[in-house]
């Protein structure tokens, strides 16, 4: 089976030239290629591999972003080169894994068992554009010390466009490892029992076949529309917790895209490095935000410091005084003793409104991020609250960003500063009230405050 696995990589290395994204994807094109983004949100349902798993619902917010070399989408984030609708070309990118036990509602047939999660891949995807369709290939791997497995996919998806409806046909063959299909499909001989005997998954081929689609409702709202029919491998099906029957999932969802009437940055706008620093707060958001609770003198005193790296894509919205930019940050967690220090992930789009009185004299900013965060380790505050009041966690949760600042040129009298800034925020991690699938139904989460400078680079 190695040898299949290796042979298969090949093939899917050779399949274009360097030179777009793996559309395996299917939020791919969905806004403007170059400066883009969208926000809105999908409802994903999925009969659930799982002997009496029942259907699982999954509420996904969708944060959309492109530009000439980085995307987001909503459960991926990538760095892209020569990609368009046209040309081969290649991506590097880190998704999530929509696979693992239900956290909500453990079936019977899983009683006992350790928790199977969701995981996080890093792959990278090659697509050849021909006269009949694009054929694609990608190569993933888990990153996050999930399952450890590997999968190589190759597919064939054609676009169909007639006015304001795209249709996109697809279909892919995969082979996954042993170790990714055991992680999520085996019975380990501690988990057996005289109704589920221990069982070791090896490698296999899915199948799938699906049909996504995207209407164009309005110059800016998009209506999103997804069915998939998913054969698992011989492997998968004879488990004794997998039920042997066609994975059917639908996804029905809307989106709002802000971008295409206005100018988005140029490829000459300079990048913003953003320097921060925090503690943790055992305030909620809202009252932070309200300035009616900021104490970071918690018990555990635990800190961030985080770089991010941001890009503006659209200036003055409809001619008001509001930017926005996408950000990517990498924060390290000091957990002062209490727990290994570790890394989180960032990846938001964030609106500032700077419409005062006194802008003329100092530019003052209201900002608030929206987007999705990847911890490597789930925080010491948060997996703390979550303990107290017996919820889950989830290394994937959504991410909000609200901060305030004021322009340094301003504030020191020099006009070659007055596009750096200063001023505080606050990181917040969260589900969404528990009602999605994605990030784990998480309620609850974690807050930090911090203060920060940032200027372009």
């Amino acid at each position: 089976m190695r040898t299949r696995l290796a042979l298969l990589a090949a093939a899917a290395l050779a399949l274009a030239p360097l030179g777009a994204a793996a559309t395996s994807d299917p939020l791919v094109g969905l806004i403007g290629a170059n400066g883009g983004a969208g926000v809105g949100v999908a409802l994903r349902l999925t009969r659930s591999p799982y002997v009496d798993g029942g259907v699982r619902n999954d509420l996904v917010p969708l944060y959309l972003y492109e530009d000439g070399h980085v995307y987001l989408h909503a459960y991926r984030v990538g760095l892209k080169f020569d990609r368009d609708d046209k040309h081969d070309g290649f991506d590097l990118f880190l998704t999530h894994r929509f696979e693992g036990f239900p956290s909500d509602r453990i079936p019977t047939s899983l009683a006992g068992m350790a928790a199977r999660e969701p995981g996080m891949d890093a792959g990278v995807g090659y697509e050849w554009h021909l006269g009949w369709g694009t054929v694609y290939g990608e190569a993933l791997r888990d990153v996050s010390h999930t399952s450890g497995g590997n999968e190589v996919r190759l597919g064939y998806t054609y676009d169909w466009q007639r006015g304001r409806l795209r249709l996109r046909p697809y279909f892919m063959v995969s082979l996954r490892s042993a170790r990714l299909n055991d992680y999520y499909y085996g019975v380990r001989p501690g988990e057996a029992t005289p109704t589920r005997p221990a069982y070791q998954a090896g490698s296999g081929f899915n199948n799938e076949l699906g049909l996504y689609g995207s209407y164009r409702l309005t110059q800016r709202w998009r209506l999103l529309a997804g069915v998939s029919a998913t054969r698992l491998s011989s492997e998968i099906r004879d488990s004794p917790i997998v039920r042997d029957r066609m994975q059917l999932t639908a996804m029905a969802g809307a989106l709002y895209d802000f971008s295409p009437e206005h100018r988005a940055a140029t490829e000459g706008e300079p990048l913003i490095l953003k320097l921060l620093y925090g503690k943790s707060t055992d305030c909620n958001l809202m009252p932070i935000m309200g300035l009616s609770c900021t104490s970071t003198s918690t018990v555990d005193r635990t800190r961030v410091f985080g770089i991010e790296i941001g890009r503006p894509f659209v200036h003055r919205l409809n001619g008001w005084p509001l930017d926005f930019v996408g950000y990517l940050g990498l924060l390290r967690h000091d957990e002062r003793g209490l727990q290994p220090d570790s890394w989180e992930f960032n990846a938001y789009v964030k609106g500032y409104w700077y419409g005062f009185p006194w802008d003329d004299h100092v530019r003052t900013r209201i900002g608030f991020g929206t987007g999705l965060s990847y911890a490597q380790r789930i925080p010491y505050v948060e997996a703390r609250d979550q303990a107290r009041r017996g919820r889950g966690t989830s290394r994937l949760l959504n991410y909000l960003d609200p901060s305030i600042d004021v322009s340094i040129g301003d504030l020191l009298g020099k006009p070659s500063l007055r596009d750096a800034y200063f001023g505080f925020g606050v990181t917040h991690r969260s589900g969404i009230f528990g009602s999605s699938q994605l990030l784990g139904n998480v309620n609850g989460g974690s807050n930090y405050i911090y203060t920060y400078v940032e200027w372009p680079l």
